[in-house]
């Protein structure tokens, strides 16, 4: 019984330990798809569109007065923010690891001592709603 629309059945993890480029099978693909089903919504795209989509509509329900939706739609955002973030690290060490296989094929020169790149640039997101919001709705309401 076949029960994926797109045909047969992809490892997991292509064993082996060699690396060398070759990225098929469960191996390493920033350009991942994601499907989400989240509240009341199913976002579909990249790890980085669908946190920006959570953000945007968290701030769209806090703006409502649903401080819950918002939370639970805060956590989605967060869930695919740690996707991007491990992302990164793994892309930065296979960088890492591409420079110093450059480094040994090639005369010591002192080319290939330069760090990889971060794509991250080290801050923490934030995941509260006070983004030039005003505070005290609440006692507005009551």
């Amino acid at each position: 019984m076949n029960r994926s629309r797109r045909g047969g059945r992809k490892p997991k993890y292509s064993g082996g330990g060699g690396g060398g480029g070759n990225n098929g099978g469960g191996g390493f693909n920033p350009n991942r798809t994601y499907d989400s089903s989240g509240p009341e919504v199913k976002i579909r795209g990249s790890a980085s569109h669908v946190y920006e989509k959570y953000l945007q509509l968290a701030r769209d329900a806090n703006s409502s007065g649903d401080r819950v939706m918002a939370e639970n739609y805060l956590q989605h955002a967060e869930h695919y923010y740690r996707i991007m973030a491990a992302t990164a690290a793994q892309q930065a060490q296979i960088q890492a690891q591409q420079a110093q296989n450059r480094a040994s094929q090639q005369p010591a020169n002192g080319e290939g001592q330069q760090p990889a790149a971060q794509p991250q640039g080290g801050s923490a997101p934030s995941f509260s709603l006070a983004e030039g919001e005003a505070h005290g709705e609440e006692a507005e309401a009551s």
